[in-house]
């Protein structure tokens, strides 16, 4: 049957799509979802199908590679849904145009792992997360999604919102660190950067939530391996970043590697359709990661990938990423009846859905426009927030006698290290490499070349490598230790060790670098020692001995130009830890909102048959919230507006934090609860709000927090979310272990 438009004869199932591509009044009164229903009415079984198929372009790969047949025909079969790792107008356009052929003329969408930055490489998410400021990290992702949407992407694999305590786990880099309020408020915001004004524009990139649920706490810190939790926990400490990214509209969510409590995350029905799909009423669609449907065998929870397909779609994976599960099993399962076509078209529905919202339905080609991606290949905007941003990440811990920040008039500086004049490894794990990286990242060596004055001479020496285990070089380093006003020693792991996949049992510096340090410190010269890292690292003889550590973790394309900002004091660093670091890795996991104990040890000198260890203290070697400043803050006593209060009144807290150092600053001023007496034990403190307040020199300011009893609600043992009158205290300080504090009680 042909239908007839402008004189030209079409057939019937290419009158939807005529439908959006021209302004009649017909297609314009139709709401999204009315436009989905009449595709899928149109749509073929097999199509269908083909619509909750994603495949990996092959011109990269985030996984292993499966070559099978022609991707093109299949495409044009309409066997396809997605593509990944395509990015660049050319390639989206050429496969685009290839969907175009399709009987449905149903587009792509075009997903990337676009972790933090496309172009212009943002610090890596754990860093960002240390700024504590939620207003850099949307612009972060605002930017990445101006670049990756510019060069014909639809939609970025991020963000990362698990909750990590293991430093082990190498993916923690990924993520906002340890606590669930920070997380959750993170996880908002790079939602809102990523889709900014919304689906549809050129812009904006659909977010997805990864990775659903519970990645982050991999048994021994192993990446893909078990979960084990509660109930109880999950709901309280791991869901919520989850529920946040919902509630800011994120357009997918991604499941998860690992099993939870014996169910793969891919195949969990109480995950993603009870609480993702009915509770939270999340209308966009699933992903599953890298061939995790497939991967459903080697869990042993299914004997092949006609089982996983029907595992996989019933629990509500409406895409099936590179394991060609789907595109193999689903016809067959539905003709037999053990997935029903409601199942399928629910996932289709979503699919297309988005691909409505995005525009590609009435302009399939609207994310290709050559002169949008060579106006934003080198936005020089998008530098200058680079820079801002990753000073904004990096963490002063250690200070003494303030040797930092260092005066430009300095006569002599070495700089020690195999990270000086590095430039890749300054991007990290999931970053982009361009053919001229070397030109754009700037090295720390350039970045203080560029700072010093004319009178200051820099010497170098790279000491040794980043895994050498060889001395060879430190005879030169000291030499030039020796020749010095001061030193400045750049340490670190590369940027291949911590990601996806790079779960480490030791984490420590690698190589003879620690030696090496140790070497140059001998000389006496003051030294500062910078730390590149993608992870919290054990380092407690430089904690120990060393007068300045300054942890600049991974901090992307402006690194060198940001740390130099800071060690020479054009800015004073304000970053705050989000995750503990431990004193070793027979701590962990260690993090700061844990269980009190019966026997709970009272300090780190308390050994009397307490929950300790003999021969170590149970405090982290930086705890949660902590960073420096070049200037100093003290905090007043609480003052609460009252001693007690009900259900449905206010508590205002009040702090007043004085700068009573010589510089203006920057600090992020903690708010943190404890339930003292529950019907399940809580935490010893969570945090519940923070300010970040700017003061110069001499100036206070008073800062007022408010709490209501939703504050106080915690999952019981009926998993009921609830707030239980009692005691509690409030503490307000510059992070976990150093508070203020004040009692206060919640009454009926």
């Amino acid at each position: 049957m042909l239908y007839e438009i402008n004189g030209s004869s079409f057939p019937v199932y290419s009158l939807l799509y005529f439908n959006h591509i021209f302004s009649g009044s017909f297609a314009q009164k139709k709401t999204t979802d009315q436009k989905v229903d009449s595709v899928l009415k149109l749509m073929t079984l097999d199509e269908k199908i083909g619509q909750m198929n994603q495949y990996n372009g092959d011109w990269a790969a985030t996984g292993p590679i499966t070559k099978d047949g022609d991707k093109q025909t299949q495409i044009k079969n309409g066997m396809v849904g997605s593509m990944l790792n395509v990015t660049g107008v050319d390639h989206t356009r050429t496969l685009q145009q290839i969907a175009m052929q399709s009987r449905m003329k149903i587009p792509l969408l075009f997903g990337q792992d676009v972790i933090h930055g496309y172009r212009t490489i943002f610090p890596l998410p754990l860093a960002e997360a240390a700024s504590w400021d939620l207003k850099a990290m949307e612009q972060s992702a605002r930017i990445a999604a101006v670049e990756a949407s510019a060069a014909g992407v639809h939609w970025t694999f991020a963000p990362m919102v698990d909750i990590a305590r293991d430093p082990r786990w190498g993916r923690v880099m990924e993520g906002a660190g340890e606590d669930t309020y920070l997380g959750s408020l993170i996880a908002a915001a790079r939602v809102k950067g990523f889709q900014g004004r919304g689906l549809g524009n050129t812009d904006a990139v659909m977010a997805c939530a990864k990775h659903f649920a519970a990645y982050g706490a991999a048994v021994a810190g192993r990446d893909y391996n078990s979960v084990d939790m509660s109930l109880r926990q999950l709901l309280e400490t791991y869901l919520p970043p989850f529920k946040a990214a919902a509630d800011a509209g994120a357009a997918t969510f991604m499941n998860s590697f690992n099993d939870l409590n014996g169910i793969p995350a891919t195949g969990n029905a109480y995950l993603q359709r009870e609480i993702l799909k009915r509770k939270w009423n999340f209308k966009g669609f699933v992903v599953s990661d890298w061939g995790s449907v497939g991967e459903m065998i080697n869990h042993g929870f299914v004997k092949d990938n006609y089982e996983a397909a029907m595992a996989a779609a019933n629990a509500g994976s409406d895409m099936d990423m590179e394991s060609r599960s789907y595109i193999q099993n689903l016809a067959t399962l539905v003709k037999e009846g053990k997935v029903k076509i409601s199942v399928v078209d629910d996932a289709v529905k979503r699919i297309l859905k988005k691909k409505f919202e995005m525009g590609l339905f009435a302009e399939p080609y609207k994310f290709c426009n050559e002169a949008r991606e060579k106006e934003q290949w080198n936005n020089p905007a998008h530098i200058v927030a680079a820079r801002d941003i990753a000073r904004k990440s990096i963490v002063l811990l250690k200070n003494e006698k303030q040797l930092l920040p260092l005066s430009k008039q300095t006569k002599t500086i070495a700089l020690i290290g195999p990270f000086v004049k590095a430039k890749a490894d300054n991007l990290g794990f999931w970053s982009y490499d361009w053919p001229d990286d070397t030109a754009r990242i700037v090295s720390v060596w350039d970045g203080i070349k560029t700072k010093i004055g004319t009178s200051t001479k820099l010497l170098y020496a790279k000491g040794c490598d980043i895994k050498d285990t060889s001395r060879s070089g430190f005879a030169e380093a000291v030499e030039a230790a020796m020749q010095s006003d001061v030193v400045i020693i750049t340490a670190g792991e590369a940027r291949d060790m911590t990601g996806e996949a790079k779960s480490k049992s030791i984490i420590r510096l690698p190589g003879v670098q620690e030696d090496l340090i140790k070497a140059v410190a001998a000389t006496g010269k003051p030294v500062v020692v910078l730390i590149s890292a993608g992870r919290p690292l054990v380092f407690n003889w430089i904690a120990n001995n060393v007068p300045a550590i300054v942890y600049t973790w991974w901090l992307g394309t402006q690194a060198g130009n940001a740390i130099a900002d800071v060690l020479f004091g054009d800015y004073n660093p304000s970053a705050k830890l989000p995750i503990s670091f431990p004193r070793t890795e027979g701590q962990i996991p260690i993090y700061y909102n844990h269980y009190n104990t019966g026997r709970p040890a009272h300090n780190d000198s308390d050994l009397n048959y307490v929950s300790a260890y003999i021969d170590l203290p149970n405090s982290p070697q930086y705890a949660f919230g902590y960073g420096l400043s070049y200037t100093s803050f003290l905090y007043s006593d609480i003052e609460l507006s009252k001693k007690s209060f009900k259900s449905g009144e206010k508590l205002t807290v009040k702090c007043t934090v004085a700068n009573a150092g010589n510089y203006e600053g920057e600090e992020t001023v903690q708010l943190y609860i404890r339930d003292l007496f529950g019907s399940v034990v809580r935490p010893v403190k969570e945090l519940k709000g923070f300010q970040k307040l700017f003061l110069k020199k001499g100036e206070s300011k008073t800062v007022e927090f408010i709490i209501t009893a939703d504050d106080l609600r915690f999952y019981n043992d009926k998993l009921q979310y609830i707030y239980e009158p009692g005691d509690f205290k409030v503490f307000v300080g510059g992070s976990s272990d150093n508070v203020k504090e004040a009692d206060f009680r919640l009454i009926k």
